[in-house]
């Protein structure tokens, strides 16, 4: 099953980037470059149809840097788009994003004709801590839970560049059941919509698959021959090593859950990246397909009831 969380501040958010996005010349758009396709909201691009967009690999220092340049040419292909990818804390990042931006809407530049620009992203993808970068002191509040901007502020930039930060959001329904695992993984959702121990084991099925070396190293299970466990051998080696045991020897799974989230988050097992463009391609067709499965299913028994006699209904 899928995870979701949509709180109603969320909905609140759609509503003010659905208005806001009426005036502004172009989005930007931060992604996670852990999971670049997972964290693209796909209610934004509803939202911000036909405006320019400049999608921001954010957190490129933790991901994968072979499947970072992958997924900026699989962003960079698509028309009106360009995308980069930074470190949030970096130097030099509001140069990067500010150049780009200008470089997009050549036409609007001057007190008279400023530039005016979205940014949004996912709950805890760094945007609070890159604009707090760009304007050079703490406008954004920042931390490592989601949801910690819960209103839209205008920032100066400079005289002719206006920078609408929006909160946070995710969208109503995520039907890619791998996206809302590499969501939860990278701490893009409330923890009361989770289970911990669950998201755990689907992350290291993932990382046992295609970075098999790194976790071994990090848990220093490399040089035991029959480290290729399967992902609830791995949660309770994890388990040992860390020291989550309850009396009696009994494996606190919980505690080792939060021990590899925590470490994947941190970067400490390596730099990761969940998904690939063909990965996400795979997974979304088999997610629709799926939608329409169930769609199909609600509406026959839909037409079931409005076939049946009064009399078969009591």
């Amino acid at each position: 099953m899928a995870i979701q969380w949509f709180p109603g501040h969320m909905n609140k958010a759609k509503k003010a980037i659905a208005e806001r996005a009426k005036s502004v010349d172009m989005v930007i758009e931060m992604l996670d470059a852990r999971m670049p396709a997972s964290s693209e909201n796909p209610l934004l691009a509803q939202l911000s149809k036909g405006k320019p967009k400049l999608k921001i690999l954010n957190k490129q220092d933790l991901a994968d840097p072979e499947r970072t340049k992958i997924w900026l040419e699989h962003y960079n292909s698509r028309p009106d788009t360009r995308a980069i990818a930074l470190d949030s804390s970096e130097t030099g990042a509001h140069g990067k994003i500010t150049q780009a931006c200008r470089a997009m809407i050549p036409h609007r530049q001057g007190i008279d004709k400023p530039l005016r620009v979205l940014i949004c992203g996912i709950p805890n993808v760094g945007k609070s801590t890159l604009i707090n970068g760009m304007i050079g002191k703490k406008s954004a509040k920042t931390g490592n839970e989601p949801g910690i901007t819960k209103a839209e502020q205008r920032l100066f930039l400079a005289d002719d560049f206006w920078l609408y930060d929006t909160p946070g959001m995710l969208w109503p329904k995520i039907i890619v059941e791998e996206s809302g695992y590499n969501l939860a993984a990278g701490g893009a959702v409330g923890r009361n919509a989770l289970d911990e121990e669950e998201v755990a084991l689907e992350l290291l099925d993932y990382l046992r698959r295609h970075y098999l070396p790194m976790l071994q190293e990090r848990y220093q299970a490399d040089k035991d021959p029959s480290s290729h466990w399967d992902d609830n051998s791995w949660l309770e080696w994890i388990a040992k090593k860390r020291g989550a045991v309850l009396s009696g020897g009994r494996v606190n799974y919980q505690k080792a859950a939060e021990n590899i989230l925590t470490d994947f988050r941190e970067g400490k097992i390596g730099r990761i990246t969940l998904e690939t463009p063909n990965q996400w391609e795979t997974w979304l067709k088999k997610a629709r397909q799926k939608e329409a499965e169930l769609k199909a299913v609600r509406e026959a028994r839909k037409a079931e009831r409005k076939g049946q006699k009064p009399s078969e209904n009591m």
